[in-house]
């Protein structure tokens, strides 16, 4: 959806290909299609080398629905561990999906279930790479 080239850790690169691969966009699933759409087009980066300001897999994240002036908090996680009650949100999710790899200020549009939104990010409130956390 979105045409900008996201940025994605190597080791969340290798992880997500494989949740792809497993599940396969041959299966019908828009979510597969487009998380694949978004890998197929990031520019991927050593743990290391991820600037603060990225959404990465694990960090929590502050950003609103700008024509609704709506606010959310959520950790963006791999599906296992989704759990919205706890502000964990998969990256399958559409929301999810949209937001990894865009940086702090960034708008994404996207399209949810209820139509084409967007979102801006406000703030990076944890990302594991700035705080040295590579292996999570």
């Amino acid at each position: 959806m979105n045409k900008k080239r996201i940025i994605v850790n190597s080791r969340d690169y290798v992880k997500l290909r494989q949740i792809t691969n497993r599940s396969g966009s041959e299966s019908g699933n828009q979510y597969i299609r487009n998380l694949e759409a978004e890998l197929s087009n990031a520019v991927v980066v050593d743990p290391e080398k991820i600037p603060a300001d990225v959404i990465t897999m694990n960090t929590k994240v502050s950003f609103c629905n700008v024509s609704e002036s709506e606010d959310f908090i959520y950790t963006i996680v791999y599906p296992e561990d989704a759990d919205i009650e706890h502000g964990k949100l998969s990256v399958l999710a559409p929301i999810g999906t949209a937001l990894l790899g865009y940086r702090e200020g960034d708008e994404v549009a996207w399209k949810v279930p209820s139509g084409i939104k967007t979102f801006r990010i406000e703030k990076i409130l944890y990302q594991p790479e700035a705080n040295g956390d590579y292996y999570i």
